[in-house]
């Protein structure tokens, strides 16, 4: 289950759940990012549904934990990665076709697996505890679908 050992999880684990903490609690704020391109495209589109005021209230620290997470991303990668940059043999098309559907999902569900997992159910939102079930149960039936068809990447 866990290919490095458990300890890079936990790890990341704990550093994720500080970080959001931090951001909370000097903010007052949930660290997620899916309202990301939402409050960046405030910037561009001068449609109403991007220029509501928290959009703009918010988009100046979501650019700068947005950057801060590719950054951290990188150093991980150039100092701690036994594999360098990352690599996946799975089709680009596949990749493509996942990221519409995820992106499709987190319209639909209002928010991200990330935010609905760390941020929604640290603060006993029942509506992340709802979304959190039904991407996990999602999750685990298609893992098993694609097992039992033996689709591999």
């Amino acid at each position: 289950m866990f290919p490095l050992g458990i300890e890079p999880y936990l790890i990341g684990g704990i550093i994720i759940g500080i970080g959001v903490s931090i951001v909370y609690l000097t903010t007052g704020l949930h660290a997620t990012q899916s309202s990301f391109f939402t409050t960046t495209l405030s910037w561009f589109s001068k449609r109403i549904h991007f220029q509501k005021e928290r959009n703009i209230k918010e988009r100046n620290w979501r650019v700068v934990l947005a950057t801060g997470l590719i950054i951290g991303a990188l150093i991980h990668t150039l100092t701690l990665s036994p594999t360098g940059f990352w690599t996946t043999s799975v089709q680009l098309w596949r990749l493509v076709l996942g990221g519409l559907l995820v992106g499709f999902g987190t319209r639909l569900s209002r928010g991200c697996t990330s935010g609905h997992g760390i941020s929604g159910l640290a603060s006993r939102s029942k509506t992340s505890l709802y979304a959190v079930l039904v991407f996990m149960g999602v999750a685990i039936v298609t893992a098993n679908i694609v097992q039992l068809l033996g689709i591999s990447p």
